[in-house]
């Protein structure tokens, strides 16, 4: 179960909502204005969300075209023999937690389903969507809204590493706050349609700008209303 902090205990919560409108007009300005489309079907983004845990971007890539380039279906990787999907995900790091863990989720849904799919998710109320996904094991609220926003273009805001730092260097989120409950906080702040947008601006900033170790200030267009730039002026 994760426990989340009710937004009524979190400090000075207004001025955290009120850096959104600046914030977002002007990653808007920088990065442009993203439209939502599916990045993968509904399994596939779930598959790639397992792979990508605890991982960069670039080794959990490799290792989901090497499983689409192995196996022609989900239940080919279903019945894949374990130590031969270990080797095919190795670039994912941590193999032999993933492949079980994949293996696990698609009988899950086949068992829950009928079939390996996840199209019916479009159809349950948000809450039973994301608490449905978190069933999984392996599942929690990150994989669950990034599978409901990206590949549904439903109003759930996913909190990864880029976020979840960010949200706490401008403001958004409280520092310590840890990345599960920081969810509904940064559903809080954002209008919901714009979650998708935002979220993806955010990241890009984190890329471009707003590194871990040696965030670029000087060119950030936020500046104004980032805490942590308020801290060093």
């Amino acid at each position: 179960m994760v426990k989340t902090i009710p937004l009524e205990l979190i400090p000075d919560f207004e001025r955290r909502q009120a850096k959104y409108a600046p914030v977002a007009a002007a990653l808007r300005e920088l990065f442009g204005y993203p439209d939502w489309r599916p990045s993968l079907p509904p399994v596939d983004e779930l598959v790639s969300c397992i792979l990508s845990q605890s991982t960069s971007d670039i080794n959990s890539g490799r290792a989901f075209d090497a499983l689409k380039a192995r196996y022609p279906t989900w239940e080919a990787v279903r019945d894949a023999p374990l130590p031969e999907l270990v080797e095919t995900i190795q670039s994912a790091g941590l193999a032999n937690q993933k492949a079980p863990r994949i293996q696990a989720a698609l009988r899950f849904i086949e068992a829950e389903r009928g079939a390996i799919e996840l199209d019916f998710l479009n159809d349950l109320p948000l809450d039973e969507a994301k608490a449905w996904l978190m069933r999984l094991n392996g599942v929690g609220p990150k994989t669950a809204a990034i599978v409901l926003c990206f590949a549904f273009n439903r109003p759930a805001f996913p909190v990864d590493t880029h976020i979840h730092r960010l949200g706490q260097r401008i403001g958004f989120l409280p520092e310590g706050i840890s990345a599960d409950a920081a969810h509904p906080v940064m559903e809080a702040i954002a209008p919901p349609e714009e979650y998708y947008a935002f979220h993806l601006n955010l990241i890009w900033l984190g890329r471009e700008i707003c590194h871990a170790r040696a965030p670029q200030c000087g060119r950030c267009p936020i500046t104004a209303c980032c805490d942590y730039y308020q801290r060093l002026t």
